[in-house]
């Protein structure tokens, strides 16, 4: 072993024929990294070098130390038996018995021998160069593999022991680089993971803002279909109002059409198809009870007068099914001089008398509402309804309060239960579609919303695919027939209330403020709670039932979820 003391003669080795051994140590170390990279000149210059480095050990050995001997290890002996050599040298120096007893230690005698000016200079040369080549070294070998760099940690130790130092408590951690390298990895999966994570998320985002405009793009109706029904809606209704000022004896009083619904509000999608028109009776004097306890139903008394309308109220209360009756008569007379309208068959409950006209390929539906127009304060039970203060302003909201409401001839359940002396097909349903239509067109929290001057909003986009996505469930599943767009522009108007700024809704974000407005209804559907947004006591959802509304909720929440596979297959 370098560095190993005679046993025979037991003289320690000078401290300059430490330095070149530990010098030769490193250079072994090197040429071994260097056989490794060109094994063909591996045997070349192991003997150039074994020559090289014996002819300077033997010039400056030191004259005055006769009988050590060093002992040469072989070039190419092993970094593992290097350090088999080190440990039995560490271990024999720990059995060595202190300096009383007759053996000396390696430390001691090393200490007894006088050393020359000369050797002293050499020593502290040696010392010097040693902690120079040791950083070199390891500056050297901090990236190669981590056999190299176990080899120079023996030589360091080895030459720690040469100088009688103890040797490090600490133990120096051996760099492994496959270690190194599958930490490496784990780090750039974890962070290529969050990097592809958002990259997904808004590669999602953007396949469903397109499958969303694009399904935005085939409701939107063409200008020429809207031109070309509408001016037959608009005849046939200015026609009928002339007949029944003039033909008419119950109906001489009706005041001008209240054009309502999609078509009206420009929330209509796919085909102009279907019109909604309210045909207003304006009643002075009229007394309104409350029919049940949800504040939608009431019954009409009619004061004493001379109001045509009496004949309908035999029992001091206004028969709406009488007077629906009668009204649907005179219709039918109208349309006989029209023969392209075809009056459809009359359904339980519905207030409106329907007709049919073909319009080049578009078949377009009529609902036509006869209807009482009351000059009165609002029912009582909607004192709590209409919350659009932070939205659209309290002076806004007593403009509203100061218009009139209106009663359809409509009922609920079966029409014949009487309900305190009431039949159910004599009541009146309360109706505000005149506010909601004006509430649509005035939706921005700002006047300029959706104008020239303004920034544009989703608002209305928002309604059209509820109101699309709700009707290609219907079709998929016949058990969701009960729900109706009503539900889902009911929806929008709570969600306006909530999130009351134009921002909330704006026209670059519809993906988001389309997820928003399905998880509100979804949120309803899974309560099987929907209030009406003037009267908060009615409940909507009460028809459906909860099992079928939690269904509905399951699909709508799929959609959502998965990109609206139903929109894409239906473009």
């Amino acid at each position: 072993m370098v560095g190993a003391c005679d046993r025979k003669h037991g003289i320690s080795i000078s401290s300059a024929a430490q330095f070149h051994c530990f010098h030769f140590l490193v250079m072994s170390c090197r040429e071994r990294s260097r056989q490794a990279k060109s094994p063909d000149s591996a045997q070349c210059s192991d003997s150039r070098k074994e020559r090289r480095e014996t002819s300077r050990r033997k010039k400056k050995e030191d004259p005055l130390k006769p009988n050590h001997a060093e002992e040469k290890p072989s070039v190419k002996e092993t970094t593992k038996e290097k350090g088999k050599h080190l440990t039995r040298e560490h271990s024999r120096e720990q059995q060595m018995p202190p300096e009383k007893t007759k053996t000396k230690t390696y430390s001691s005698r090393s200490k007894s021998v006088k050393t020359p000016p000369l050797h002293r200079d050499l020593g502290s040369q040696a010392t010097t160069m040693r902690s120079e080549t040791a950083k070199a070294s390891l500056k050297a070998t901090k990236s190669k593999a981590g056999g190299k760099a176990e080899t120079l940690t023996h030589c360091i130790k080895a030459a720690g022991k040469m100088e009688g130092a103890q040797p490090e408590e600490k133990k120096i951690e051996r760099p492994s680089g496959r270690k190194k390298e599958t930490a490496a990895e784990k780090s750039y999966d974890t962070v290529d993971a969050d990097k592809i994570k958002p990259r997904m998320l808004k590669t999602r985002s953007v396949s469903v803002d397109s499958v969303l405009q694009s399904t935005l793009r085939k409701l939107k109706i063409r200008v020429k279909d809207k031109s070309d029904t509408s001016k037959v809606v608009n005849d046939f209704i200015e026609n009928l109002i002339t007949y029944l000022k003039k033909e008419t004896v119950y109906f001489q009083e009706v005041d001008e059409p209240l054009r309502t619904g999609s078509y009206y509000e420009n929330l209509k999608i796919s085909d102009p198809d279907e019109f909604d028109v309210m045909l207003p009776m304006p009643v002075e004097r009229v007394q309104i009870e409350p029919f049940g306890e949800n504040g939608a139903f009431y019954s009409v008394a009619l004061k004493r007068g001379n109001s045509p309308l009496m004949k309908f109220q035999p029992n001091d209360i206004l028969s709406a099914s009488e007077m629906l009756q009668e009204f649907r008569k005179e219709v039918k007379k109208f349309a006989k001089g029209f023969p392209a309208w075809t009056i459809e068959k009359k359904k339980g409950g519905c207030p409106a008398v329907t007709l049919t006209h073909k319009v080049g390929s578009v078949i377009i539906s009529l609902d036509v509402v006869l209807c009482l127009k009351v000059k009165l304060s609002w029912p009582p039970f909607t004192s709590n309804g209409l919350k659009i203060d932070q939205w659209l302003g309290t002076k806004v909201k007593q403009e509203y309060k100061r218009k009139p409401y209106y009663l359809v001839p409509k009922y609920e359940g079966r029409g014949n239960v009487k309900n305190d002396g009431v039949l159910n097909k004599d009541v009146w349903r309360v109706s505000f579609s005149h506010i909601e239509k004006d509430i649509i067109k005035k939706h921005g929290s700002e006047k300029t919303c959706c104008e020239r001057e303004g920034a544009s909003c989703c608002r209305k986009d928002c309604l059209k695919l509820l109101k699309h996505l709700l009707h290609l469930l219907k079709e998929s599943n016949s058990s969701f027939a009960k729900f109706c767009s009503y539900h889902a522009k009911t929806t929008l108007l709570h969600a306006c209330c909530s999130r009351t700024r134009d921002s909330d809704w704006a026209a670059s974000d519809l993906n988001r403020c389309f997820g928003l407005l399905l998880q509100d209804f979804e949120s309803h559907l899974r309560r099987g709670e929907l209030n009406n947004f003037f009267i908060p006591s009615q409940n909507l959802l009460s028809g459906p039932g909860k099992s079928l509304c939690k269904h509905l909720a399951d699909c709508v929440k799929e959609q959502r979820e998965n990109g609206f596979p139903i929109f894409e297959r239906d473009l």
